[in-house]
């Protein structure tokens, strides 16, 4: 597909098998960068969707076509060997693609495997061209079973003492953010400019409101700002929400004691 710029010559290839499929993946130099692409015929077949329907669909697209590559590849010895350029997208791209194939309009016997596809394919060979593990590569738990006994136990060691050091610093840190709380908590409640708190200032007014509410019934007249007023100078406060919150129990105190002498009861 010349059409969309000059082919693409892979500098590497490699084979990833995604469950029961071999798909191709190519890392050329492009603008000086490294790109991996992926064909995307090859990804049709086995998905048994319509290539040429699908390759319109990418070039309509307005993202898609933009990012869309002819690349030279080379096919399997299973698929006659030689060269074939072949169309492809970034394997940033695939999964944009492949989210475009609707797996309500598929046949029904394909469906699964293309949502596997478009659920793992990206991540599945993302991995493979970054760890640089290819199809029929030996496993690391094989190659352990393999190697020098010495060299697999220094191995097992080293990776106990990592598994340790990170376990220890996951412990710091937690055990940092309790005693970080902790020293806040210590400070607030032992600072003697802390206030009292929200439902200690409700209670205050409460008693205000009684002990006002009886020497207006003894004067006729609103006493309100007179209680409010004493409990201020008393407290040397200019709001009973500032009011220290170690002598909260003094100003209840006061409170309910001038309540008392008026009415001879405790209301609070």
């Amino acid at each position: 597909m010349s059409e969309e710029g000059s082919i693409l010559i892979p500098v590497e290839q490699k084979q990833v098998l995604f469950y029961e499929d071999e798909i191709t993946a190519v890392r050329v130099t492009e603008a000086g960068r490294p790109v991996v692409y992926v064909p995307l015929r090859p990804i049709c077949d086995y998905l048994g969707v319509s290539w040429s329907g699908q390759r319109d669909r990418t070039v309509r697209d307005p993202v898609l076509k933009t990012e869309v590559r002819g690349v030279r590849v080379t096919r399997t010895p299973g698929a006659g060997g030689g060269t074939q350029e072949m169309t492809c997208l970034p394997l940033d791209y695939l999964s944009g693609w492949l989210f475009g194939i609707n797996a309500t309009r598929v046949k029904p016997e394909v469906r699964d495997r293309l949502i596997r596809y478009q659920r793992e394919c990206y991540r599945v060979l993302a991995e493979a061209f970054q760890e640089g593990r290819l199809t029929g590569d030996e496993t690391f738990e094989d190659l352990l079973q393999t190697a020098d006994p010495g060299v697999v136990q220094a191995y097992q060691m080293a990776l106990a003492v990592v598994k340790l050091a990170r376990n220890q610093i996951m412990l710091e840190s937690r055990l940092e953010g309790h005693e970080q709380r902790l020293e806040r908590l210590e400070a607030t409640l032992g600072s003697p400019d802390r206030q009292v708190t929200e439902e200690q200032a409700s209670q205050i007014s409460q008693a205000v409101k009684a002990v006002a509410m009886a020497l207006s019934q003894k004067s006729g007249r609103n006493e309100y700002g007179g209680v409010y007023g004493e409990l201020y100078r008393r407290f040397a406060i200019t709001s009973y929400k500032l009011l220290p919150a170690g002598r909260f129990h003094e100003a209840m105190k006061f409170l309910t004691d001038w309540h008392q002498n008026l009415t001879g009861e405790v209301p609070f």
